[in-house]
């Protein structure tokens, strides 16, 4: 089944080879994701409109460096919500929860499995926690006035399958461009 086929060794050979590379190089990388990561997220502010179809994208440059290192990754997180915090602080309860802990969440998933499906798994369960947390914890309006804050398992269901199906997405664009990125850090 096309789920439990293994992931390439790719991602492994580029995160040894990475780690080659001097410190400093790292972190100027590391830093450039999160100066790319904060700027996707805060083009939903700076460019009402066509900006919310651009700040999802603030995933990738998290997920590429989790990919590379977990460590480039966490830093790069921390540094672009502080970042945001600076640039655009609205997006501050948005980015932690959704985007960036989704990238962080699949490129530690690509270091500890092989496999698809866990990989998919994982990223979507680190979502869904992330969702329900902005709506039933801190009650932030993140899907609208059509859904309430009140639990709902009809609710919890649409955001498990819309987790799981964003997830398999990303997992397939995360692929596609380390695939073509990895050359260019190597």
């Amino acid at each position: 089944m096309w789920f439990l086929k293994s992931i390439s060794d790719d991602v492994r050979f580029a995160q040894l080879e990475f780690r080659k590379h001097t410190k400093a190089k790292r972190l100027v990388i590391g830093s450039f994701l999160a100066c790319m990561a904060a700027v996707l997220q805060a083009a939903g502010g700076f460019l009402p409109g066509i900006g919310y179809f651009i700040s999802p994208f603030a995933t990738l440059p998290i997920l590429i460096g989790a990919m590379f290192s977990l460590q480039m990754g966490v830093m790069s997180y921390v540094l672009t919500i502080l970042l945001l915090f600076i640039l655009f602080p609205s997006e501050l309860v948005i980015f932690p929860f959704t985007t960036g802990l989704l990238g962080i969440g699949i490129g530690a998933a690509f270091s500890f499995f092989k496999k698809r499906l866990s990989i998919i798994s994982i990223g979507a369960i680190l979502l869904m926690i992330g969702i329900m947390s902005l709506l039933y914890i801190f009650h932030f309006p993140l899907l609208g006035p059509a859904v309430s804050d009140s639990f709902s398992f009809i609710t919890v269901g649409s955001i498990l399958i819309f987790s799981f199906l964003y997830n398999w997405l990303w997992v397939e664009i995360a692929l596609f461009f380390f695939k073509r990125f990895k050359t260019v850090i190597s």
